[in-house]
């Protein structure tokens, strides 16, 4: 728990500012409780960082010399302090939400995040109002080539306030609605916190690339909701980067999330504006037991879907969007992250309207090894680019990982009893079809 609490927070009594979801919390210190499916990384020293760095550097060694556009996974919280990832986290959806709010007072509420347009010569109105910043300092902000230009400001724009040249200790204050008070974003780092900050960039430039050299694509996997605003924006900045050419860096959606489509949509235009090669995969999500227990707890809004049906039909929407979006560009690349048949066949449908082959390599498939191989192995047959996701380490550590997946897929034992079944009657097609070890 200490190392998820900022000293300059216990010296200026500021965790008790911090909103509840963004703050280090005893009971979930543990990040494995109701966690079922995925690898947990606790921080202990810089060392250790740079330990799980140089593991990640062989696995995309590994991949680089067993296929060709391999993938390899890496987690940031296993890079670095995860109280950084908190601390950004916290002011970005602040940051947020703080423009729905100047969209609402300028009647937009309920409009879709990138249809909310502020009037700049308002927004400046607004913002002396509150005493943020006068007209004159605030004019600055909003000019030049893509900001402002047709006299509005969207949620891109107000994005690129806070890009990797801000020092995060120097961000501008913003309202508490709550006391009314204008507070800064972030608390300040000391000078540790900041150098622990910039190692983590540093180890994530490492591995990006690393990858780049090799011909591997380097997915960020998706982490618990209080982390993952900091994490999808650190993987975006890779992405501006090496992905200029082709999609290199892929950034992880978990669509069991309320704000997965405005996430994605963001994003993709995000891409589109700045012309490089935007790369995802998409998950429905691992974390939904403890992210509901600790917004229970704690007394924050769950972040996730009410039902599996409305996850299912938020990873639909989503994958609509950035298959369209391939359709349109072809800058978008998609990893379909999935042992859902109904979604497999959803997009090759989907693939199939909108003129999408599978020699494109835009759109890929992936499942764990050694589960479903009946989606795996036809989709490879047929031309599909098809992963199989490999968990490594030791005995002890990987052993657990794979009964929490069996655990997580309830529907598992029934799929393999049907995967057997199938294989049963291709073994004694073969046999009675005198082609044994030939499928013709």
């Amino acid at each position: 728990l200490s190392s998820c609490t900022s000293a300059a927070e216990k010296e200026m009594g500021g965790a008790e500012r911090r909103e509840k979801q963004y703050r280090a919390h005893r009971g979930f210190g543990d990040r494995r409780g109701g966690v079922i499916s995925a690898r947990t990384y606790f921080y202990a020293d810089e060392a250790k960082c740079d330990q799980h760095m140089e593991t990640f550097l062989r696995c995309i060694d590994a991949s680089s010399g067993s296929s060709v556009d391999g993938f390899s996974a890496i987690k940031l919280t296993a890079l670095g302090r995860p109280q950084f990832l908190l601390q950004f986290s916290e002011v970005l959806v602040k940051w947020r939400r703080f423009f729905h709010q100047m969209a609402a007072e300028q009647g937009q509420a309920g409009r879709a995040a990138l249809e909310m347009k502020l009037e700049a010569e308002k927004l400046q109105e607004a913002l002396a109002n509150l005493g943020i910043a006068t007209k004159a300092e605030s004019q600055h902000w909003f000019t030049g080539e893509n900001l402002g230009v047709s006299g509005t400001v969207d949620l891109l724009d107000w994005n690129s306030l806070i890009d990797s040249r801000t020092k995060l200790s120097k961000l501008l204050l913003v309202p508490n609605m709550q006391t009314g008070q204008l507070e800064p974003l972030l608390s300040r780092f000391t000078e540790e916190e900041d150098l622990q900050m910039k190692r983590m960039l540093q180890r994530m430039d490492t591995l990006a690339k690393r990858a780049t050299e090799k011909g591997v694509r380097l997915m960020v996997d998706a982490e618990q909701s209080y982390f993952q605003p900091a994490i999808s924006r650190l993987t975006l900045e890779m992405q501006r980067r090496f992905n200029r050419d082709r999609a290199i860096i892929f950034n992880t959606y978990q669509c069991y999330l309320k704000e997965a489509y405005d996430n994605v949509t963001v994003d993709v235009e995000l891409s589109r504006r700045e012309g490089w090669h935007f790369g995802t995969k998409l998950v429905r999500g691992a974390y939904m037991e403890q992210e509901r227990e600790r917004a229970a707890q704690i007394g924050y809004e769950d972040p996730i879907n009410p039902t599996y049906e409305k996850t299912n039909e938020m990873y639909h929407r989503c994958l609509d969007y950035i298959l369209e979006e391939i359709k349109h560009s072809r800058k978008a690349n998609v990893m379909v992250a999935s042992h859902n048949e109904d979604t497999v066949k959803f997009t090759l449908r989907r693939m199939m309207e909108l003129g999408i082959h599978p020699s494109e390599k835009k759109v890929c498939f992936g499942q764990l090894l050694g589960m479903c191989d009946q989606i795996t192995f036809p989709l490879g047959q047929a031309g599909f680019p098809v992963y199989k996701y490999v968990p490594y380490g030791p005995v002890n550590e990987v052993l657990p990982y794979l009964s929490r997946r069996a655990q997580e897929n309830r529907g598992f034992m029934q799929r393999a009893n049907r995967e057997r079944d199938l294989l049963w009657r291709e073994f004694k097609r073969r046999l009675l079809a005198g082609s044994f070890f030939s499928p013709n």
